[in-house]
């Protein structure tokens, strides 16, 4: 019999790429809608990166960790293994057909495209 992870929002946590290109944008937008809307609590990468104990802490006591990259460099995946933090869902907003480029007029259709990809996977491991 499968488990279903029975989460609440406050166990799942949320770690967007921020980078300086349209796609780590995206991820962050992404990652601010779906806080937004209850999927999840946005949390501090660069704080995990930075080994910020008390970020450290607060992220092992969380049930599922969420990393959404916007590109192949990986960033948010990168920060948390060298952290020691598995990874329980990612994304990549490349992988989704975005192109990457440095225009930060994000196209809504695309933050939207990778917010309701990622809510999906979500509400799957819920078992919504």
């Amino acid at each position: 019999m499968e488990e279903k992870c029975l989460c609440e929002p406050t166990e799942i946590l949320l770690f967007p790429c921020s980078g300086g290109s349209n796609v780590g944008q995206i991820a962050n937008q992404a990652g601010v809608i779906l806080t937004q809307e209850g999927f999840g609590n946005l949390f501090c990468l660069a704080g995990i990166g930075g080994h910020v104990g008390g970020m450290i802490e607060s992220t092992k006591a969380g049930k599922v960790i969420v990393a959404i990259d916007g590109c192949p460099v990986a960033c948010a995946k990168k920060t948390l293994e060298h952290a020691g933090f598995n990874i329980d869902e990612y994304v990549q907003v490349t992988d989704l057909g975005i192109e990457k480029n440095h225009d930060f007029n994000l196209n809504p259709s695309e933050v939207k495209k990778v917010t309701d990809h990622i809510a999906s996977r979500i509400n799957r491991r819920k078992g919504a």
